[in-house]
């Protein structure tokens, strides 16, 4: 009997279970996110809504993703991760599946914007940081990767199906078939997510007992606001905040709404279009779990100014290799823009643990927050340069030479051993030292 025991220790962490579900709730909830670039022409044709305003429900969708991150950090401390990420997912399938009824531009901003915007918000980076910060003490940058790319890969890879589904059957078949993506994830949410490894009687993975910090009792409002009020006395937050926000609006909020109409606008196929918007999914999960597996080796700083910065000088090639067919240059383009999609969030999470320790998961929320500010100011503003100027061409300047700035940016920052204004609490120094 004595000789089972060592086996019986050696069996899959609980840890990679709760990532492996969370995975999947990322994923699930991105389905809705991949309908927005390919519905606005359908969406123009049949109701003739100007882009600008189905620019605007996109721009509402991702703003409110954003902001709910710092307040769904704080229910998840108070409420748990389970019940916030079931509610979410019943929210987002609601949100989508009512738009098959809608008549009037109102009800698009009303169920597209404000509905799944909320239920997606509450699933985004904010569940990656509370997961990895309360499940892993090692590996934190290579799970962070992973669940990033759940997220993000299924927004892109979703595409496809989506366009095959718009042109076969028409745009309501489309949102319900990721309404059904949502719902499916439902049932495993409820049975493998757990919320703290005692739950289990196991400790974080790579971790002890100590580790796994008790949760914050008060108002999620409060916690998320005093977050918010404290971080923001930190040059550090506004850097990372002022440069999340270029990456939201050079990916979320341009790329992916965009592409496809300025595609289409050179006369490639919506079809095709789609399904280089998947290939940048499919590039994009080996892309963040690399940068996931480089942060935990790296200066996340030093890979944040070389992400922003061939970021940048991407876009400003774009316009010039959009053509009727798919060429070598715009292959190349979209591997690399793949590889780059997210790989900003591990360093710019690790960034977060090392300054704000404990209270990561709610500051990062808000540096989330300002990511989705950027993909709403984005999305918008994208629409309203095509119906001013009838191209696309100016958007995508303007975001590369933001993309210089963020990589400017980043390299400034300074890494003291304490960050000024916050005490070194266990975590921040557990962070410091895999990063040491």
């Amino acid at each position: 009997m004595s000789s089972m025991a060592p086996s019986r220790t050696r069996r899959i962490h609980p840890a990679w279970w709760v990532a492996g579900v969370t995975f999947l709730a990322l994923v699930g909830a991105a389905a809705f996110r991949a309908v927005p670039g390919v519905l606005i022409d359908p969406l123009h044709a049949e109701f003739g809504w100007s882009v600008s305003t189905i620019s605007a429900a996109v721009a509402l969708n991702m703003a409110l993703y954003g902001l709910t991150a710092p307040f769904a950090a704080a229910l998840m401390e108070r409420f748990g991760i389970r019940r916030v990420v079931v509610v979410a997912l019943l929210i987002t399938a609601i949100g989508s599946g009512l738009t098959v009824f809608m008549t009037a531009s109102w009800q698009l901003i009303l169920l597209w914007g404000l509905l799944v915007g909320l239920g997606t918000g509450s699933m985004a980076l904010s569940l990656v940081a509370t997961v990895t910060g309360r499940w892993f003490v090692a590996r934190r940058g290579l799970v962070s990767g992973i669940l990033t790319a759940g997220g993000a890969t299924g927004q892109l890879v979703f595409l496809p199906l989506v366009a095959w589904a718009d042109g076969r059957w028409g745009w309501r078949t489309a949102a319900l078939a990721t309404t059904a993506a949502a719902l499916a994830v439902v049932p495993l949410v409820a049975w493998l997510l757990r919320d703290r490894p005692r739950d289990v009687g196991a400790v974080p993975y790579g971790g002890t007992a100590a580790d796994d910090v008790d949760p914050v009792r008060s108002g999620a409002a409060r916690t998320a606001l005093r977050g918010l009020a404290d971080a923001a006395r930190t040059r550090v937050f506004w850097v990372l905040a002022v440069s999340f926000m270029i990456c939201g609006a050079s990916t979320n909020g341009l790329v992916q709404p965009h592409f496809i109409p300025s595609a289409h606008d050179h006369g490639m196929p919506v079809t095709t279009a789609a399904g280089l918007l998947a290939v940048v999914g499919i590039f994009d999960i080996a892309g963040t779990i690399f940068s996931g597996w480089l942060t935990d080796r790296f200066d996340p700083r030093l890979l944040l100014l070389t992400y922003y910065l061939f970021r940048g000088l991407s876009l400003f090639l774009l316009p010039s290799l959009f053509a009727p067919g798919v060429h070598l240059s715009m292959v190349a383009f979209i591997v690399f823009y793949g590889l780059d999609w997210v790989a900003t969030v591990p360093p710019t999470l690790a960034l977060c643990r090392e300054f704000f320790g404990a209270r990561a998961p709610v500051v990062f929320g808000w540096v989330f927050a300002s990511h989705q500010v950027g993909s709403a100011i984005a999305a918008f503003g994208g629409g309203v340069v095509r119906d001013l100027t009838g191209s696309y061409n100016p958007a995508w300047y303007g975001a590369g030479l933001l993309c210089l700035l963020a990589s400017a940016l980043s390299i400034s920052l300074r890494r003291p051993g304490t960050p000024t204004g916050f005490p070194q609490p266990p975590l921040q120094a557990a962070a410091a030292q895999a990063h040491g």
